[in-house]
């Protein structure tokens, strides 16, 4: 008889109707589901040389300079909370993609002086994007993060002109400079940039310009050939995604937005920057012809600054060392030249427009990128001189205990199942996972006794496969992590109750674990999971797996438990904002 079989293939069914329903998280707001987490648990890596470039191989481990990285370390975002004002994320500053290598000249002979490392940093975004200020000018350092955890710099270098030594500060020597003539990041340091269009300040990896990597990652427009190590664009005709946050709340999309700002049924286009070269075009000043000798017009409106220069604070004749364009002074915004935002050129002064995007239906003002045609970044890349809005967002120590957990990932990325295929009597169980994690395929026919099959798995990347000859049995099956890999354990807290395999210590014990079981609905997907807690008023609990859509593992202290038996309370919000709490129908006494 088949009926076995055919049983089987109804919970393999029903299984793979399960995997579908986390796609229904993508409906909450952008603030908190826009950060790029779908390969949380990935080990961050470089390209330690262009020889290791051309033959693609990789390094999880490297040091140069500040960069110091002795064990590996797991890829951006890895925490997200959130309260009534804020948004808090904890992430590596390390891309998902591979990164680097860095030079310091086109012909690639000179090492750039610091690698990328784990920065352990906290940063926070208000909830709700500020209201317009216009007066606060970018600073040095971080002004935001992108969704992969990247950090977001200025267009600036952080250099700029000496008058009285006719040269550039540098990092050689000279201080900043005189503050006059600031020197544009792109023009003078690209070199330094890797395909990605990023570099180092210490071993802080972060981006200047247009970021094609995270890009590609999104699917806004941008090919990518492994071979290579090489970004291209290719305008897919599709609006594109929230790139980033700013530290004024405001989000930072790439360079495609629809024609009519407000109308989302018009064309997807790419849209133009407000700013061009002061070459006389337009009725600018022609700096080749007069010399450095006067600011634009965007400098004393928005920074206070006088557009005319005392000679002390003149810059360098234009010539081929100081390129039309080498300073962000070099640039006049358009709308002071007599040409309209929304005729001549999309963008304002600060590098956005209101407008309704996918995320934003009703309307949001927003950052943009801003590109050329072929990819080439455009001023003022990402953001103008100046907030739009008030940057009150930032690095900050800790989170509030009162934060609500809305993400977690890196090394407490809890493993799912992915995908299920039957062949004959074989079943293939494709998971998620967290690269470095230990781990053995359980299965059982009665939901309560559980049996080890085959051997441990070892992840070598965030998905991988297992293979269970299950014949015509009905079977479940479950994946228990047994164990991780030594990583830097800096900024991360690992949510799971295993020791590290290697030399990088592991986690203390003293925790109670226990298989909850629910009946009525099934349980929420991993993903959209907020908060376990065990008794009332609740001792938090951490999930150790995901058995079936009725039934979980619980870590917990049980030292903290009063007497009497306590049931498991799984607390969640449905894609359309309902929170709801579902019951364990059995209970757990100490």
């Amino acid at each position: 008889m088949h009926y076995p079989d055919r049983r089987v293939t109804l919970l393999l069914h029903l299984f793979l109707i399960l995997l579908s329903l986390p796609s229904l998280h993508c409906s909450a707001e952008p603030q908190l589901t826009s950060w790029y987490t779908s390969q949380s648990g990935k080990y961050a890596r470089i390209f330690t040389s262009k020889e290791n470039e051309i033959a693609s191989l990789t390094s999880t481990t490297w040091s140069r300079g500040q960069g110091n990285q002795s064990s590996p370390a797991y890829a951006g975002v890895h925490e997200i909370h959130h309260d009534a004002s804020w948004v808090y994320i904890r992430t590596s500053g390390l891309g998902f993609h591979v990164m680097g290598p860095w030079y310091l000249n086109e012909a690639k002979t000179r090492n750039f002086p610091n690698f990328p490392s784990n920065t352990a940093t906290t940063y926070r975004i208000p909830r709700n994007p500020t209201a317009f200020n216009g007066t606060v000018t970018t600073g040095f350092g971080a002004i935001g993060y992108f969704v992969d955890g990247v950090a977001l710099f200025d267009a600036t270098d952080t250099f700029s002109y000496i008058n009285g030594s006719a040269s550039d500060a540098s990092p050689q020597g000279g201080g900043r400079g005189d503050g006059v003539w600031n020197r544009d990041a792109y023009v003078n340091e690209g070199v330094t940039f890797d395909s990605a269009n990023a570099h180092q300040a210490g071993n802080l990896h972060h981006y200047h310009a247009n970021a094609p990597a995270i890009r590609h990652l999104l699917n806004d427009s941008v090919d990518y050939n492994a071979e290579t190590n090489r970004y291209t664009e290719n305008f897919n005709g599709r609006h594109s995604p929230i790139l980033g946050w700013v530290s004024d709340g405001h989000p930072i999309y790439g360079p495609y937005g629809f024609s009519d700002p407000v109308d989302p049924d018009s064309p997807v286009r790419l849209l133009s920057s407000g700013y061009q070269k002061r070459d006389g075009s337009n009725g600018s000043t022609n700096l080749s012809r007069t010399g450095r000798t006067s600011l634009p017009d965007w400098a004393n409106r928005l920074q206070g600054r006088s557009t005319t220069l005392a000679t002390n604070q003149y810059g360098p004749a234009v010539n081929t060392t100081y390129i039309l364009g080498h300073y962000l002074e070099d640039y006049a915004y358009k709308g002071d030249l007599g040409l309209s935002q929304g005729v001549d050129f999309d963008l304002d002064e600060y590098n956005g427009r209101f407008c309704v995007t996918p995320e934003f239906p009703e309307g949001v003002w927003a950052y943009f990128t801003t590109i050329a045609t072929d990819g080439t970044p455009v001023f003022p890349y990402n953001i103008g001189r100046n907030f739009y809005g008030t940057p009150n967002g930032g690095s900050v120590n800790t989170i509030p205990g009162d934060a609500s957990l809305s993400f977690v990932g890196g090394p407490s990325t809890q493993h799912q199942a992915v995908e299920v295929s039957k062949n004959g009597g074989v079943v293939t169980l494709t998971w998620s996972t967290v690269e470095g994690g230990s781990y053995q395929l359980e299965n059982s026919t009665d939901l309560e006794t559980w049996t080890e099959e085959g051997a441990e798995i070892i992840a070598d990347a965030t998905s991988n496969s297992t293979v269970s000859r299950a014949g015509n049995t009905a079977r479940f099956y479950r994946l228990k992590r047994t164990g991780i890999a030594a990583y830097d354990q800096t900024g991360f807290n690992n949510q799971f109750e295993e020791e590290q395999t290697g030399n990088g210590g592991g986690t203390g014990g003293g925790s109670d674990n226990f298989v909850a079981t629910f009946t009525g609905p099934p349980l929420p997907p991993a993903n959209i999971q907020q908060e376990l807690r065990i008794g009332n008023p609740g001792v938090p609990a951490a999930l150790v797996s995901r058995d079936s859509n009725t039934q979980l593992t619980i870590s917990f202290d049980a030292t903290a438990l009063g007497p009497g038996s306590h049931a498991v309370y799984v607390f969640f919000t449905t894609p359309n904002g309902n929170q709801l709490t579902l019951t364990s129908t059995n209970r757990y006494s100490p």
